[in-house]
């Protein structure tokens, strides 16, 4: 695309008028850096970690776009909307929970509605590659004791994520223990990472943008 706009006749340097200069320069430095033989390793490190994660995850979550031999690219797309027919369970109860396992989520319903695309690249260690897929099966677990169990509204996903507070109020009425609230995995009782808020309501923030900062005449 062709860069158009611009601010007092400086041309903008991404197709976006108000675009980042930093998208070009920080790839250009990382090609650079890596040089020809570099960034075909690096490409197939992240080749071979995304089909790592979706030979772990396979026989818990549908892979989608695999190729002829069942592969994938440098990313995987993990099918979710399966479970909301037997658990009420989202993709986006999954993101949230993920949280409590001290993962930010991956790509959420993009670019298929109802899944998560994963993209582990180059730099993720055998451990973190591991640590996720464990976190992502222990995650279908639960799912599986919600069908089970048939309480679809009062769960570890639907009341996820956990924050601090949430987890050492005095009053406790969930069917689920604390622990298994806020340490689910063992990584998360080494290290434990705790949100900063409950859930929110991402579409009606989507869709009723509020600015907190003070008046733009605050600053002169």
């Amino acid at each position: 695309m062709v860069p158009t706009g611009g601010v007092q006749g400086i041309t903008a340097v991404a197709s976006a008028p108000w675009g980042s200069a930093g998208i070009l320069t920080i790839s250009h430095a990382y090609c650079c850096l890596l040089g020809e033989e570099g960034l075909s390793y690096a490409t197939k490190i992240a080749i071979l970690n995304a089909n790592y994660l979706a030979s772990c995850l396979k026989d818990y979550y549908k892979v989608l776009y695999t190729g002829e031999n069942g592969y994938v690219g440098h990313e995987m797309i993990l099918d979710c909307r399966g479970f909301k027919a037997v658990s009420d369970i989202t993709e986006t109860d999954i993101a949230k929970r993920l949280m409590d396992y001290g993962f930010h989520a991956p790509t959420l319903s993009f670019p298929v509605h109802g899944t998560l695309m994963v993209e582990p690249t180059e730099s993720e260690s055998l451990y973190e590659l591991n640590r996720f897929a464990e976190a992502l099966i222990a995650i279908h677990k639960e799912i599986e004791a919600i069908k089970d169990s048939g309480n679809k509204t009062d769960n570890p996903l639907k009341n996820a994520p956990h924050t601090q507070l949430v987890i050492s109020a005095e009053n406790w009425d969930h069917p689920y223990t604390r622990k298994q609230a806020a340490f689910p995995s063992e990584s998360s009782e080494r290290n434990k990472f705790w949100p900063a808020v409950s859930r929110v309501d991402d579409a009606f923030g989507d869709r009723n943008l509020v600015c907190t900062c003070i008046p733009i005449d605050a600053y002169r």
